[in-house]
């Protein structure tokens, strides 16, 4: 239904949790899934060999999506060589989380740099490519936070609020380009992210989900593979929550 057969994807951050899941949801489709990576190498050689394991296209491109230069370097020469760039998936992000009056500058540097820098880095290389095909999808891991709000997470949560504006803004910009640009907002979801916080924490937020559960990271990925695809032609500066009733 989602098919992508023949297109080429970009998902950063693929290495895992959701972006792993993406990288795996996208290829199940079709598409062959480029698996960006900063540091986990070896992981992002597992989810390519788990994709080509179940008859997929794949392989891991790493750079560091804060430093802008060697983004547009990177996503060029991978665009270049396999003669495409359909989709981008901006899933790389960091969470350092702290009451305001706690939060180093370094932290609010890197937060910004990785979550808002790194995503419009990506996206004017991706776009660069796509509008010369005069096609193309663009979506953004956002977060429920960005919407709502929480304590103790003020950088995080306006990184993610960016993503929004971003993702409404580039709509706008480039849909005479055939371009689609949407947002996803996660809710709760079981990965390593997630998988710190302190148990009072996750059972106050378990009774704020009408669900009454987390999320899994292939919950996601699947409405990522939706928007990106030709079932999804038709609709561009959206939000879509995948949080369970967290936030409505």
């Amino acid at each position: 239904m989602f098919g992508l057969s023949g297109k080429v994807a970009l998902v950063t951050g693929g290495s895992r949790g959701i972006g792993r899941a993406t990288a795996e949801a996208l290829a199940a489709q079709g598409a062959h899934v480029i698996v960006n990576y900063v540091r986990g190498e070896e992981e992002a050689r597992r989810v390519v060999e788990a994709i080509e394991a179940r008859g997929g296209k794949a392989e891991t491109l790493g750079f560091d999506v804060a430093d802008l230069g060697a983004s547009e370097e990177a996503i060029t020469a991978a665009a270049k060589r396999l003669g495409r760039l359909d989709i981008l998936v901006a899933n790389a992000g960091v969470s350092i989380d702290n009451l305001l009056l706690r939060v180093k500058e370094e932290e609010i540097d890197r937060v910004l740099s990785v979550n808002v820098k790194g995503a419009l880095g990506c996206a004017r290389a991706a776009i660069k490519v796509m509008m010369r095909a005069r096609t193309g999808r663009v979506v953004f891991l956002s977060s429920v936070v960005g919407e709502m709000g929480n304590a103790g997470q003020s950088v995080y949560a306006a990184s993610k609020a960016a993503l929004l504006g971003l993702t409404k803004t580039l709509a706008r910009e480039y849909a005479s380009r055939g371009i689609t640009v949407n947002a996803i907002t996660p809710g709760f979801i079981d990965t390593d992210m997630t998988s710190s916080l302190g148990e009072g924490t996750k059972e106050g937020m378990l009774k704020a989900i009408p669900l009454g559960r987390t999320g899994r990271p292939e919950e996601v990925a699947a409405a990522v593979a939706f928007l990106c695809s030709d079932a999804a032609s038709y609709i561009t500066g959206e939000t879509l929550r995948v949080n369970g009733g967290m936030y409505m």
